[in-house]
């Protein structure tokens, strides 16, 4: 069996060994995302299957979360026993098998534990192949985490527009029994490839140097939070953009149903662009600036978005913090994992995924508060957040 390195002599320039792990690893995040949208986009008609109210089905729909963050710590865990390579591919396999499990399901509450089980897989696939992706970007010494999390949101877009073209012609039971198929399919090609190496040594194993002055244990816990924290400003975001921004365009601004929709398109095309030249913008800006400039271009975007009176101003706003918000999260994942290994990828996974529930329910009780498009500017406010701590953690970010 082909192993990488672990004296971590190889050259810069990946080799074959390299190229093939992160092939097989940006499959495994493609079809992440496309599992997980595949998912999402028969939600209605599970709804209606299950005879769910929208409280009863969004206590179900809290499966999923619990589920997720229940196992991100544990997988830490579980990678740093058994390897983030095979964890990956257990996980990757329960969660095929579990999307074919809703339409299977006559009740709120048989719907609620079959999602315990597609979150657990889930969250624990996140952990397991952020983990394997922080190990090769240490590898190569190239800033390509971006390129990973634009294959997740790549796959999210192909697996939403076939779940759209196919959801008038197959049920929700063939249409998830075939992402089943397909995912097991994948999983069995890149899991094979996945297997076939060891991670790679990662330099946080390495003995500091002379001169060197590694921030204590006690520290690095603490850096890896506040790297968490820049996760959860991200996808408090991102939650919120998925559902409120399409409200707020038809409600505050009379936008037809179709151009509201078009709002989260424009977020989630525009962040996909900035992940698929996120590995450029690193080369050229480092890890600090590029959190930075990042979190300053959403506050804007967002506040553009939130407060602008026209519909097209407000759309351009939405745009721009996709563009902004688009490589902070795996800029943190990537350190929190480069100074603590899987459990540093856990926090920072747990942290973000804790602001992505978050987010929608605070812009619900602000909106109520005070008004929807007030509410909004609370995720301008923490893209901020996000940038200070790029500015105040500069040194340790660009290490």
């Amino acid at each position: 069996m082909p192993l990488i390195n672990k004296t971590r002599t190889h050259s810069v320039v990946p080799g074959r060994e390299l190229v093939g792990l992160r092939v097989a690893i940006t499959a495994f995040f493609a079809l992440d995302g496309f599992i997980f949208s595949g998912w999402v986009v028969r939600i209605p008609d599970i709804k209606h299957q299950t005879h769910a109210s929208a409280g009863a089905l969004g206590l179900a729909l809290l499966g999923v979360s619990a589920g997720a963050v229940l196992t991100m710590t544990m997988t830490g865990r579980l990678c740093r026993r058994y390897g983030s390579h095979p964890v990956t591919v257990v996980c990757m396999a329960v969660l095929a098998l579990s999307v074919a499990l809703p339409p299977l399901t006559r009740s709120v509450a048989a719907l609620g534990a079959v999602l315990l089980l597609f979150g657990a897989a889930y969250g624990g696939v996140n952990v397991a192949f952020n983990s394997a992706a922080v190990d090769l970007v240490a590898a190569v010494r190239r800033p390509i985490m971006p390129s990973f999390h634009a294959a997740f949101s790549l796959g999210g877009m192909v697996g939403a527009g076939l779940g759209g073209l196919v959801a008038g012609h197959l049920s929700p039971t063939r249409h998830l029994l075939g992402i089943t198929v397909v995912g097991l399919l994948v999983t069995a090609v890149a899991g094979r490839a996945l297997l076939r190496y060891e991670p790679p040594a990662a330099d946080r194993a390495r003995p500091p140097a002379a001169g060197e002055d590694p921030a204590p244990r006690g520290g690095r816990r603490g850096l890896v939070v506040v790297f968490g924290l820049v996760a959860l400003c991200t996808a408090y975001g991102e939650g919120a953009m998925a559902d409120w921004g399409a409200l707020h365009l038809k409600q505050d601004l009379t936008a037809s149903a179709g151009t509201a929709a078009a709002g989260y398109a424009c977020f989630t095309l525009a962040m996909t662009i900035g992940r698929l030249t996120g590995s450029a913008l690193l080369a050229r800006l480092g890890r600090a600036r590029t959190v930075i400039a990042g979190g300053s271009v959403a506050t804007a975007g967002m506040l553009l978005g939130s407060l602008a009176p026209s519909l097209w101003a407000a759309l351009a706003g939405f745009a721009v913090t996709g563009l902004g918000l688009a490589n902070l999260f795996p800029v943190a994942v990537e350190r929190a994992g480069a100074l603590a290994g899987p459990s540093g990828v856990a926090v920072a996974s747990t942290l973000g995924y804790g602001g992505m529930l978050l987010g929608p329910p605070t812009i619900g009780f602000m909106a109520d508060w005070f008004s929807l498009p007030t509410a909004l500017t609370s995720v301008a406010a923490l893209a901020a957040v996000a940038a200070v701590i790029g500015v105040a953690t500069r040194h340790v970010m660009n290490g």
